[in-house]
């Protein structure tokens, strides 16, 4: 049985997906929860040309980094003319509104404009805003700024879509667009429009309460990670929900009830007071293992795994296989295994950006073909868009998985957000 353990481990909170034989998933929150996601009316503090970038405060003394090539349209919240009492009662009029605050005029240091923190601090870095919000939901994702409908990868079914689509054009205004993510697939249409109406609300709001609302504050909070965890997570991926946390148990058990009622059922206490919850699925052990250099395989080889400022960098040795086979077959052999195990570490350890991998040289170019679709098929499976670019002459393989939270490194260490 595939599980989502949530418990307390050194004054944080961390979340394990476990898929019945070992953990795919690692989490490590500060009980205090993080800015990601977080909704604000953010000040620009200054402009840097030779980066094509604003720096915009946010408050409680947290800047962000905001591309100006990325949004070339702003949600200004200090312009004239969205004072008008129409917008205040008619959504269509809101909406409308919140077109005309997309603009593309310059920024300026003072202006005040909507945005959302789209990636954690990492190390040095601040945390990166962007002004084309993201409200999810469990079956689809609202997208302002980019007025168009796409579908999960994992939905393969063109007819379903092309009906779903169908449903919800006449739902999306002219502003935004939407993803329709893979829960959606198993679920009446009824609820989608549903949740689509909610976070269309929810949008409505945002622009409303911004124009009213001081510089460097906060318009909408986003879920603790544990449930966004738990949401994002595919339905049929998850058979049991199991915490020894009271407070986390009713915070569950209230978000089941609201939003995923049909799983409301699968979250349980855990209360032996023999065996810790942490105890039972060897918690510890598990964080330790995420933490190490070495990953060591079936076969005796084993992986390097370095993290730079730049790249994370994955090396394959042989290590102690002494496979009888061909040297061609040997090493074949264990880059398969390792292409397996770089798939699932990529996601143990939320490792995103450009990862390079370094496999064991093979002569055969089939082999090596052969070898990059497997590693393509396993990267797949993440639910974290991750490409596997090429090749090189070097015979280096190019990896990229798309950032969100910070590295399960760096939440360990813990570090600003």
């Amino acid at each position: 049985m595939s599980k989502l353990i949530i418990t307390r481990i050194n004054g944080k909170i961390l979340t394990v997906l476990h898929d019945g034989r070992r953990p795919v998933q690692i989490d490590l929150e500060e009980t205090s929860g993080s800015i990601l996601g977080n909704i604000y009316v953010g000040k620009v503090q200054n402009l840097v040309k030779n980066i094509n970038a604003a720096f915009v405060d946010i408050g409680n003394g947290v800047t962000g980094y905001y591309s100006l090539e990325e949004n070339r349209r702003h949600l200004f919240t200090n312009q004239a003319g969205h004072s008008h009492p129409a917008y205040e009662s008619s959504p269509a009029c809101l909406s409308a509104a919140g077109a005309r605050g997309f603009e593309t005029r310059a920024l300026a240091s003072g202006d005040e404009i909507i945005v959302q923190v789209s990636r954690d601090a990492v190390k040095t870095k601040a945390p990166v805003l962007t002004g084309n919000l993201n409200l999810t939901g469990r079956y689809c994702v609202l997208t302002v700024n980019k007025p168009h409908i796409s579908f999960s990868s994992r939905i393969h079914d063109v007819k379903w879509k092309q009906q779903t689509a169908a449903v919800l054009k006449p739902e999306v205004e002219p502003e935004f667009g939407l993803i329709v993510r893979t829960n959606a697939y198993d679920s009446p249409q009824e609820r989608l429009l549903e949740e689509l109406r909610t976070l269309r609300s929810q949008y409505h709001k945002i622009l409303k309460e911004g124009r009213f609302r001081a510089g460097c504050s906060l318009l909408m909070e986003a879920e603790p990670p544990y449930i966004a965890r738990l949401r994002d997570t595919y339905s049929g991926d998850v058979d049991e929900i199991i915490t020894d946390d009271a407070d986390i148990l009713n915070a569950v058990r209230e978000y089941l009830a609201k939003e995923q009622p049909e799983n409301a059922g699968k979250i349980r206490l855990y209360q032996d007071p023999l065996v810790t919850l942490v105890k039972l699925y060897s918690l510890e052990k598990a964080v330790d293992d995420a933490l190490q250099k070495k990953v060591w395989l079936k076969s005796g080889g084993y992986l390097v795994i370095e993290y730079t400022e730049a790249m994370t960098v994955i090396d394959v040795n042989t290590g102690k296989y002494s496979g009888k086979k061909n040297v061609e077959d040997t090493l074949f052999k264990i880059n398969l295994e390792a292409a397996e195990e770089i798939a699932l570490q990529l996601r143990l350890r939320n490792l995103s950006g450009i990862i390079v991998v370094d496999f064991i040289d093979m002569e055969s170019a089939d082999s090596r073909r052969e070898l990059m679709g497997f590693l393509t098929a396993q990267c797949a499976k993440d639910p974290v868009k991750t490409t596997v670019v090429d090749m090189t002459k070097l015979g280096l393989v190019e990896i990229t998985r798309k950032k969100v939270r910070r590295p399960f490194h760096e939440q360990y260490r813990g570090g600003s957000t």
